[in-house]
């Protein structure tokens, strides 16, 4: 429970971080390209660290390491405050603490997922996983709306806290920048009380130690966990399938610009929008919880990665608040159910001595699905306008299901979770 809390918490504060920099990006620069790069940014760092922070997830207390991952993203929030409310934010401040919450995620996802079956039988393993996906999402419906709804403050807060400064601002025609910096700060510091809640509850949690390798850290331990799902299909098949279908069909970084140029509508606005993914998604998670899947597990997998894909293509095409909401929904529905099959798979095909150096790989294709994917939704866009690079990537991710299909026979007929022969874990 502790876990689970932890992880309510600091998901609904790092969605509100998320919420508030990518609308205070917007605002400073107007640009998509910048959008594009606060992904890149949170991207490299993870790219270079994850797979030594799964040797030392693999090594050392897993609780510890989380909670080191959490502090940093405090760290982040805080400066971020400090910045806003000084008014000395600017798009290199955003990019160089997008840069730290990149080397935080880089150690916080391995050493989740490999925290989760040390708490739990391993029979349990896929209700777990989907319990502790559904509680993320319910932190992803709430933090999004009450970040945008605290930045839509802004003006309310600014004139309370520095009522010269916002006349001053206001004779110069700046108000509307001042009150959104204020607006910004209160989300980044509420953020950074919620973090600090996650680090006390992670502090507190027991589990089983990890047995750590017992060989010497070197090159061929870092990649352990990189050999481990290359020599199996299914792992393989499965975690590629969900960083090209998210790489591509991912409209997050974009959503700041579809919430002001095509819908029309505000910072709350956009907090809805980034909360609909996880509305169908927690809904999706709480009935895996109680039906786990049984059969035909490749299959399904599969087809719920090709929802994602036609979801994007409505998302992309709608031309109302609400559509939209919808088809953001219908998207976070179906990647909730791939993500259950994907983690069960890899948790329940993984041995324990390994969790931290797979986890790690596993996130690797994570952050380059989604950091990687919002850059280039940033790049797509500049190019083609939101609308165009959003269609074309929920078109390309049908395709990919298309040809994994064909190249992954092994996932395509996947059929339980469980491994059939549990000795070649």
């Amino acid at each position: 429970m502790r876990l689970l809390a932890a992880r309510v918490t600091g998901g609904a504060a790092n969605q509100m971080l998320m919420v508030a920099l990518g609308w205070q990006m917007y605002d400073l620069t107007a640009s998509a390209w910048y959008l594009g790069l606060v992904g890149l940014a949170q991207f490299l760092p993870a790219l270079l660290l994850t797979l030594p922070a799964g040797h030392l997830v693999d090594r050392h207390d897993r609780r510890l390491l989380l909670a080191g991952a959490l502090g940093l993203q405090c760290l982040a929030a805080f400066c971020l405050a400090l910045a806003s409310a000084g008014g000395w934010v600017g798009p290199h401040v955003i990019l160089l603490l997008s840069v730290l919450l990149g080397a935080a995620r880089a150690l916080q996802m391995p050493a989740h997922q490999a925290l989760l079956p040390s708490l739990v039988p391993l029979g349990l393993l896929p209700r777990a996983v989907a319990a502790a996906s559904s509680t993320m999402q319910a932190a992803v419906i709430g933090g999004p709306a009450l970040g945008g709804a605290l930045y839509a403050l802004g003006p309310t807060v600014a004139r309370r806290m520095d009522p010269r400064a916002l006349a001053a601002a206001d004779a110069a025609g700046q108000a509307g920048a001042l009150g959104a910096h204020w607006g910004a700060a209160v989300v980044y510091a509420l953020s950074w009380l919620l973090l600090m809640g996650a680090i006390a509850g992670v502090l507190r949690m027991h589990h089983r130690p990890a047995p750590g390798p017992r060989a010497a850290p070197g090159l061929s331990q870092l990649t352990a966990g990189l050999h481990f799902i290359w020599r199996r299909p299914v792992l393989l098949g499965a975690v590629s399938l969900d960083l090209f279908a998210v790489l591509l069909g991912g409209a997050t970084a974009l959503l700041p610009i579809f919430a002001r140029d095509v819908l029309h509508t505000g910072p709350e606005g956009l907090g809805l929008l980034r909360s609909a993914p996880a509305l169908g998604a927690v809904l999706v998670g709480l009935c895996l919880a109680r039906c786990p899947i049984a059969r035909r597990a490749g299959r399904r997998l599969l087809g719920a990665v090709a929802v994602f894909g036609a979801a994007m293509i409505a998302f992309a095409l709608a031309t109302s608040f609400w559509a939209a909401f919808a088809a953001l929904a219908v998207g976070g529905a179906a990647d909730m159910f791939s993500v259950v099959i994907r983690q069960s798979l890899v948790q329940l095909e993984t041995p324990d001595e390994m969790r931290g150096r797979v986890g790690a790989v596993n996130a690797v294709f994570i952050g380059a699905s989604n950091q990687l994917g919002e850059f280039e939704s940033g790049v797509t866009a500049a190019l083609l306008g939101p609308v165009g690079s959003v269609l074309l990537g929920g078109i390309g991710t049908l395709v990919v299901v298309a040809v994994w299909w064909r190249v992954f026979p092994a996932l395509a007929h996947r059929d339980r979770l469980q491994p059939e022969t549990p000795s070649a874990a």
